[in-house]
């Protein structure tokens, strides 16, 4: 019986990550935001591995995983999302009872995030990889945002934190990375069955090139590893139609 508790105390471990990232955001302690998140998504990651390993998958187990999702995947994001908008360039006076309403895009996140865990959880198509971008690849993008526009964290590139601090450019990154959690684009997903490079050919040069990135441009990297993500995955489709 116990045995059968372990990857739900590690999803537990992954909704307590996406609390505090909350309460962080509710502080505007945006950088602890990301890391709670990024802790979470931690967690997430081997509490499915681990289910698999003990032979303990169960229905409870996936409910409970997609409803610890939604708040660490989610809400939080959003809820850094909202902070970044508030205090952006270019900010529209949107003012409705006294209150700026314009930051309030940012929760299209949650919402879209709703729509994206409540489709998988139904799709029978997405046991070996995705149909649209998983909600932690959407919450490390928005997560990432904080370091990047930090002077202590990020590679400096003027142009990105520049454009980062501009109200319409989050704007439209918040509706492209909504309608790519939703959209039937077909992903890989970095599920390894085996090591053999012809069946993990694009998850190991996807990995190999996430790595470079990473080392060389730091938390700046976050972003253009989720776009990677997403090209090598449409470069994937097309040659997979085209054989």
């Amino acid at each position: 019986m116990l045995k059968k508790q372990i990857p739900n105390c590690i999803t537990a471990f992954n909704l307590l990550g996406g609390l505090f990232a909350i309460v962080a955001g509710f502080e505007n302690a945006l950088l602890w935001a990301g890391f709670f998140i990024a802790l979470g998504a931690f967690f997430d990651f081997f509490d499915g591995m681990a289910a698999r390993l003990l032979q303990v998958k169960s229905n409870m187990g996936k409910e409970m995983d997609s409803l610890a999702d939604m708040v660490t995947f989610g809400v939080a994001p959003g809820f850094i999302v909202y902070h970044l908008m508030l205090q952006s360039t270019h900010l529209p006076q949107w003012i409705v009872f006294n209150h700026a309403v314009a930051p309030f895009v940012a929760f299209v996140i949650p919402v879209f995030a709703a729509f994206r865990l409540a489709k998988f959880n139904i799709d029978t198509r997405q046991t070996s990889s995705f149909i649209g971008l998983p909600s932690p690849a959407n919450a490390l993008f928005f997560a990432s945002l904080p370091f990047i526009l930090s002077a202590t964290y990020a590679v400096k590139i003027p142009f990105l934190q520049d454009n980062l601090s501009n109200y319409w450019v989050l704007f439209t990154l918040v509706l492209l990375i909504s309608l790519l959690m939703v959209i039937e684009l077909p992903l890989f997903a970095l599920k390894f069955n085996n090591l053999k490079w012809k069946d993990n050919t694009y998850r190991f040069v996807f990995l190999g090139l996430a790595a470079g990135i990473l080392i060389a441009m730091q938390i700046t990297a976050l972003p253009i590893i989720v776009f990677l993500y997403i090209v090598l995955s449409i470069i994937q489709n097309l040659l997979t139609k085209n054989k």
